[in-house]
């Protein structure tokens, strides 16, 4: 219970007090539209009203959180500002896409019940103009203002309109449309077979939510639910004169003819904070992309990983940290996620792109990779960089027994944080916290061994040549395998040297064991916070997570750790 507190506790608690402000909100306006102001507008529209004013007020809300996990540099700043004070609250930071996403579903969700709740809202106001009766008060309320047009209540003034031509007429009509129609756009392609299948769609549609917040920020302006005025209730008490309404403004009567008004646009006040700051994240971003990049080195890897390596005046990195980067002869406007793997004693930041989509592949040909002959330096593509960016792996030194767990290319943090343990300990470096690093890499095939494997015998022998072999125990698993490889194992698994790493520690098969890995991990290092760090599928982190919390037990705490993009 102790783990799950520190695993979860804290993003458990932030996602209670954000249910309950929704909750809160919703409550609270729902009330707000059923007091003596609202009288009259709820003869025509019932508790519709309500429910459609309720979700508006927690839509505000979230729109103004929407934005906020996505501006990186703020995120960015803050995980550095935070994590001196409490390491926890900086882990939190890393999980600002879930968040994002969870916020995006309230949107999706208070935008439904707005929506449904002004169909009915303008199905009562058309039936209050079809009916009329002069002897019902809803065709009455809905007669207020048609000589001056000013305190109208029902904002359907003739029977000859219908709804839809309304929608389409009125401020609030036409962008309600195109608001909800971005959202749809937006919320569809960020399904995650799109997104990894079609990323430029996703991009590009992501990019509508300008189009959402200005429509947002106009919706109010009409003003088309509109209730009593603070002075007419003085001449015109409901309680009163709802049943006399035959007698309104007429000589010796005391009730007055109701005047109607809408409230003032809101969600302006609540948007525009967050907008500000992710303009300036976005001039932010705008600044660092003109900032020269010089690439010094391109490797093309057997398996169809480019390695990039690069220099720009005044970047300074820490291990496991990403940065996005921009090709603007492929794309002027794709951004793509990187984790780093150089190491921050390098005097250069490198990053490994596999290649499995339209924009990989443009790189790749980009930097020769299509062709037999070596690239010259002046024909190699202009690159942009934003970052970089902190991520759960930045902690990795903050604990003194490490498990790292990297599937297929998501080993990519860990070459950085392998490389500069490595420095620090050559280096006699005092500073370091670590004392123990358990590696695990699993891959579904052998290729995927290939540009990793030069990094890990590098170490492997220098651990040899300067006595240290003990700070850093790696397990590989191949996965999957297919015969005629498993014949070739066999034939030579008696050799110094592994046949697919080229390795002395051997290639295990299949997948491991996590229940013994962590009782072997617990055993050994009593009285120990150990923490564990994933860069890979969802499946996996589910598994790891659910470790970590069943074999913390009395002294020995695993602290998980997960990298998002």
């Amino acid at each position: 219970m102790g783990n799950f507190a520190a695993n979860e506790g804290l993003s458990i608690f932030v996602i209670l007090v954000w249910l309950g402000i929704n909750a809160f909100l919703f409550v609270h306006f729902y009330m707000a539209f059923l007091v003596e102001r609202w009288f009259y507008t709820r003869v025509l529209l019932g508790h519709a009203l309500s429910w459609a004013r309720a979700p508006a007020a927690c839509l505000n809300f979230n729109c103004m959180l929407i934005l906020l996990p996505v501006c990186r540099n703020l995120l960015s700043f803050l995980r550095g500002t935070i994590q001196c004070c409490s390491r926890t609250a900086a882990r939190q930071l890393d999980r600002n896409l879930t968040f994002h996403k969870l916020v995006a579903y309230m949107i999706a969700f208070h935008t439904a019940v707005h929506i449904g709740a002004h169909l009915f809202n303008f199905e009562f106001f058309m039936d209050a103009q079809l009916d009329r009766n002069s002897s019902l008060l809803p065709f009455i309320l809905s007669e207020i203002g048609t000589g001056d047009n000013a305190s109208f209540l029902n904002p359907i003034r003739t029977n000859e309109t219908s709804p839809t031509i309304v929608m389409f007429t009125t401020i609030a009509g036409l962008t309600g449309v195109v608001i909800t129609l971005a959202l749809i756009l937006i919320i569809t392609s960020s399904m995650e077979v799109i997104r990894r299948s079609y990323f430029e769609v996703f991009w590009y549609t992501h990019h509508l939510f300008v189009i959402f917040f200005i429509g947002l920020v106009f919706h109010g302006f009409g003003r088309i639910v509109r209730g009593q005025t603070a002075a007419s209730l003085k001449t015109n008490r409901p309680d009163v004169c709802a049943d006399q309404f035959e007698d309104w403004g007429n000589n010796g009567s005391e009730c007055a003819v109701p005047e109607f008004a809408g409230n003032p646009p809101m969600t302006w006040k609540w948007v525009v904070g967050p907008m500000i700051l992710y303009v300036c994240e976005r001039l932010v971003r705008l600044y660092r992309s003109h900032q020269k990049v010089v690439i010094t080195k391109v490797v093309m890897h057997p398996s169809k990983t480019l390695e990039l390596q690069m220099k720009r005046k005044g970047f300074h990195m820490e291990v496991g940290q990403y940065v996005f980067i921009q090709c603007p002869s492929v794309s002027r406007l794709e951004w793509h996620p990187f984790t780093l793997t150089s190491a921050p004693e390098e005097d250069y930041f490198s990053a490994h792109i596999r290649i499995v989509g339209d924009w990989t592949q443009a790189l790749y040909e980009a930097c020769g990779g299509d062709k037999t002959e070596p690239q010259e330096a002046w024909k190699l593509p202009k690159l942009a960089i934003d970052g970089p960016f902190g991520t759960a792996s930045e902690d990795v030194f903050r604990y003194e027994v490490v498990m790292l767990v990297g599937a297929g290319i998501g080993v990519t943090p860990f070459a950085s944080i392998l490389k500069s343990v490595w420095y620090k300990r050559i280096q006699n470096n005092q500073d370091v916290f670590t004392k123990k690093i358990y590696f695990y890499w699993l891959c579904p095939e052998t290729q995927a061994f290939e540009w990793f494997a030069d990094l890990l015998q590098s170490l492997e022998g220098q651990m040899a040549e300067k006595g240290v072999t003990d700070f850093l125990s790696y397990n590989i698993y191949l996965t999957r395998w297919k015969e005629t490889e498993a014949a070739h194992f066999r034939v030579h698994h008696e050799a110094e040297n592994d046949p697919i790493t080229g390795l002395k520690q051997k290639t295990l098969y299949g997948k491991p064991n996590w229940d013994n890995e962590f009782t072997h991990i617990a055993s050994k290092h009593p009285g120990t916070k150990v923490g564990v760090f994933l860069c890979g599928p969802p499946q996996l982190g589910k598994s790891l997570e659910k470790q970590s919390l069943s074999h913390t037990e009395g002294d020995v705490k695993f602290i998980f750790n997960k990298e998002n993009f």
